[in-house]
């Protein structure tokens, strides 16, 4: 089995890449996903509202109260990622337990933060999603809802575009039309 991690930053296409993947039956897993379902368990619930208690409005916890308090506030992001990390490197290392003696197939993962994490030692390759700063700007700011200071504050949290590209093995350019990119990643796939 080969292990292949979709990553890029912010509003780069990396989803786009692995709706496509789907669409072309390959097995996709998201680790933002993975996050989601956190905020559904009542236990995790209890320790966001612990640490982070102005998150909840009326007893109701409020994500984007969390994400705007967090990305105002570097050392309660880290408290965050404290609380997130070792439970997605757990889901992935039983992953990759769960799949690893196959000897037939591609499994992707879409990780956003896999350089950030040092993940990317998990992975037989690292494909990184990536587009121009304006398109991908004017994709967050829509897409998000948010301003072109708040995507300015996103944005510099993250590892740069070009770190990302240096340590990628595969580049793949998604500021084309979907066909172009459709055919660009049916080129990738020959290539793993």
């Amino acid at each position: 089995m080969i292990f292949v991690a979709i990553t890029g930053s912010i509003g780069c296409g990396k989803t786009t890449v692995c709706n496509l993947l789907k669409k072309l039956g390959y097995q996709v897993f998201n680790a933002d996903k993975w996050v989601k379902y956190l905020y559904y368990k009542k236990e995790f619930l209890d320790v966001i509202l612990q640490k982070f208690p102005e998150t909840f409005v009326n007893g109701e916890f409020d994500k984007r109260l969390l994400r705007s308090f967090v990305f105002e506030n570097p050392d309660q992001l880290k408290i965050l990622e404290g609380l997130i990390h070792p439970f997605l490197k757990k889901k992935l290392k039983k992953l990759i337990r769960k799949y690893r003696n196959e000897t037939d197939g591609i499994v992707f993962f879409e990780a956003p933060l896999l350089f950030e994490l040092k993940w990317e030692k998990f992975f037989d390759y690292v494909v990184v999603a990536d587009v121009d700063y304006n398109i991908q700007k004017e994709r967050v700011m829509m897409r998000d809802n948010i301003s072109e200071e708040e995507f300015v504050k996103i944005n510099a949290l993250q590892m740069s575009r070009c770190d990302k590209i240096c340590r990628a093995d595969i580049v793949i350019d998604t500021g084309v039309d979907l066909n172009t990119l459709r055919k660009n990643i049916v080129q990738i796939l020959g290539v793993l």
